[in-house]
């Protein structure tokens, strides 16, 4: 699976970007960056990975580091991927 490209289309489908986001790469700043990224898109974003994913995200997992740039929520996404 490509990460990216899952974080792209989770990212699109969570808020509603009219943003190129084919753009993004592990630099793009996200949070201060996308409006739509306030509070309920975090929400949106977090509950869309644990359902792609098959995970559970633990409260005290969410920070801003997780949000900070394209490439951290990248990582974190690998993180919390399901073993195959």
């Amino acid at each position: 699976m490509d990460m990216n490209k899952f974080a792209q289309d989770l990212l699109q489908q969570a808020l509603h970007l009219e943003t190129d986001i084919t753009l993004f790469n592990s630099e793009t700043p996200l949070l201060g960056n996308l409006a739509e990224l306030d509070s309920i898109g975090v929400v949106s974003v977090i509950t869309l990975i644990e359902e792609q994913l098959s995970c559970t995200i633990e409260d005290d997992e969410i920070n801003a580091e997780v949000f900070e740039t394209f490439g951290s929520l990248v990582c974190f996404m690998e993180s919390k991927r399901a073993p195959c």
